[in-house]
C-alpha cells in the first residue's frame, strides 16, 4: 500500500528515466532505476521506455522481493534489492547501459585514478564488477561487493551502478562517471594515463568531505 509521500517518488522515477533516456545513457528498454520506499522499494517496470512510464507502472517490492500490488519488476530487481538491503545509507539505485561506461567494462577492469575526481566515488578506482549473467543473484552478490566504500561500480560486459541518498545524487554520480570514462577512453588512445597515487587521493578525498560546505583552503 502507498504511502502519502509515495506519488512523488514514483514521479521522480519516471522523471529519472527520462534523464537517463534523453542524456543517452540508456536506450529502448535498456537500465532500470530504484529508490528506497518505507522497509521496500519502488522500481521501474521491466520493459520500462522513457517514452511510455507513468508513475502508475512503478512497481513495489516488499522487502522479501515480493510485489505488492500489480506490475513486473526490471528483470534486476535482486541487484536493486540487494544493494539496499546491503547499504542502509543508501536510498536509490541507477543502473545504465551508458556507453563508455560499457566499453570500459567490456576490458574487466576497473577505471584508476587518472583524474581526481574519481575521489567522488569513494575511494581511488571505481571497481568492476565480475561478470555474472543479467537478473541473477549471483550479479547481485557481485554489485553489493563492488560497491563496498563506493558510491558506483562497473558490471563487467554490461553496464554501471550508481548509487546515491537521493535519486538527484545517484543521478549527479552516473553522469560522473560516464563523463570520467568517456575522458579515461580518449586519454587511453593518446597514451598511458598517470595514475595519481593513493596518498593524493587521500587529500582529495579529506577536501571533498567538507566540499560544499566550508571554505576549501590553500
Amino acid at each position: 500500500m502507498d504511502k502519502p509521500d509515495d506519488r512523488a517518488l514514483r514521479q521522480a522515477l519516471v522523471d529519472t528515466v527520462a534523464r537517463l533516456d534523453a542524456a543517452g545513457y540508456n536506450h529502448g528498454t535498456s537500465g532500470n532505476v530504484s529508490c528506497r520506499s518505507g522497509a521496500g522499494l519502488l522500481i521501474s517496470p521491466t520493459g520500462a521506455n522513457a517514452a511510455t512510464l507513468t508513475a502508475d507502472r512503478i512497481v513495489r517490492l516488499a522487502p522479501d522481493g515480493s510485489v505488492v500490488g500489480d506490475g513486473v519488476p526490471s528483470s534486476e530487481w535482486h541487484m536493486h534489492r540487494a544493494i539496499l538491503n546491503a547499504y542502509p545509507a543508501v536510498d536509490a539505485v541507477i543502473h545504465t547501459h551508458a556507453d563508455c561506461c560499457v566499453a570500459l567494462s567490456c576490458l574487466q577492469r576497473p577505471l584508476p585514478a587518472f583524474h581526481y575526481m574519481i575521489a567522488a566515488f569513494g575511494g581511488a578506482d571505481v571497481r568492476c564488477a565480475p561478470y555474472a549473467t543479467f537478473g541473477t543473484a549471483a550479479l547481485a552478490d557481485n554489485a553489493v561487493e563492488a560497491l563496498r566504500d563506493r558510491r558506483a561500480c562497473l558490471l563487467s560486459n554490461h553496464g554501471m551502478i550508481a548509487v546515491g541518498a537521493s535519486l538527484e545524487a545517484a543521478l549527479n554520480l552516473t553522469i560522473k562517471l560516464e563523463t570520467l570514462a568517456r575522458q579515461y577512453l580518449l586519454a587511453c588512445q593518446a597514451g598511458s594515463p598517470v595514475i595519481l597515487p593513493d596518498a593524493e587521493i587521500a587529500r582529495v578525498l579529506e577536501r571533498y568531505s567538507g566540499y560544499g560546505r566550508t571554505r576549501l583552503s590553500g
